[in-house]
């Protein structure tokens, strides 16, 4: 029974809900990453490279034994390099284009809590935050001048 309690405080708290978003954005997330790099960043480079295509790359360990009919008695036996180059040049591609986005993403983020860029609209929770600010400040200023005699 403590099990199951703990399990719905869980639930309810929104723990649950939070990390439930959080993959699904995510997972949409890896569709437009995904597209990014297969449809726009790696075109390029494969014109770079004269379309050398990794995939293809292996070192082979023991060549496919086939019979007179050409039907396979033994299977290929290789080391496919060339998969782990691509997945490893994937891996920076991607790792260096969430680099891109997050510093973008932090330099609106502080553009918009910026309180002196009139450009950007401030949200409202930073204005209200400055407002009391300035509410204080002027409070402390009106407390020790009739402190003073």
């Amino acid at each position: 029974m403590k099990l199951i309690k703990e399990f719905k405080e869980f639930a309810v708290k929104g723990n649950m809900i939070d990390m439930a978003i959080g993959i699904i954005i995510g997972m949409a997330f890896n569709k437009v990453v995904d597209v990014l790099v297969k449809q726009i960043i790696l075109p390029p480079l494969s014109l770079l490279t004269s379309g050398i295509n990794f995939s293809n790359k292996k070192i082979i360990l023991r060549e496919a034994v086939t019979n007179s009919e050409n039907t396979k008695i033994i299977d290929e036996v290789s080391i496919a390099y060339g998969t782990l180059i691509e997945v490893i040049l994937n891996f920076i591609i991607i790792g260096f284009v969430m680099f891109i986005v997050v510093k973008m993403m932090n330099r609106l983020r502080q553009k918009s809590e910026n309180e002196k860029d009139k450009t950007v609209i401030t949200p409202k929770n930073i204005e209200s935050l400055s407002d009391l600010k300035q509410l204080i400040k002027e409070q402390n200023e009106l407390l020790k001048s009739k402190s003073k005699p």
